[in-house]
């Protein structure tokens, strides 16, 4: 038993996310009237898989609270405030995938634990495996995926203070990447 895990594990590869080509974005409504986007700029994402179509695929992603960008200094430091994020209190948002199921050739849905703002909830994202290429710069095997979905920022506690007439419940999350094969 213990060869067949090992030769296993020995036939899984990782992944990392090239930053260049990668990015951690979201969506909120403000009182119904706008949506209000931003984006996490200092992030990490790994994908470990043995199987070529990634169907077997395990993602983990961390992204540092303090990298929120809305394009407006002042609402930033506002969301990295205990009234948000607690940036200084909640340095990390993870992700840790439990399962991958296959929907159609190249679409699945991903399940895993999220942590933000120190409260671990389970949720549901879909994922969009868009291929494999050889990047012709670097010459490494290279794979896209695209990842959304939406989270409610009551279930981890983010900006209770603030009604839904003022701040949308629903936060609509997109993440977009290219992933280079180690």
């Amino acid at each position: 038993m213990l060869i067949l895990a090992a030769s296993i594990s020995t036939f899984a590869q990782t992944w990392k996310s090239d930053k260049a080509h990668s990015q951690l974005k979201f969506d909120i409504t403000h009182m119904g009237l706008s949506t209000v986007s931003g984006s996490f700029n200092d992030f990490e994402a790994t994908v470990t898989a043995s199987k070529s179509d990634f169907s077997d695929a395990k993602f983990e992603l961390t992204a540092q609270t303090t990298s929120i960008n809305t394009g407006i200094g002042q609402r930033d430091d506002h969301l990295r405030s205990a009234d948000f994020f607690d940036a200084a209190n909640n340095a990390t948002i993870t992700f840790k995938s439990t399962s991958l199921t296959k929907v159609s050739e190249g679409k699945y849905k991903l399940a895993g634990e999220m942590k933000l703002h120190g409260v671990t909830k389970p949720v549901t994202l879909d994922l969009w495996y868009r291929g494999t290429a050889e990047n012709p710069m670097s010459k490494k095997p290279t794979a896209g995926f695209r990842v959304t979905g939406s989270i409610k920022r009551s279930d981890f506690g983010i900006g209770t203070k603030f009604p839904a007439a003022m701040l949308g419940e629903e936060v609509a999350i997109f993440a977009d990447g290219e992933f280079v094969k180690q």
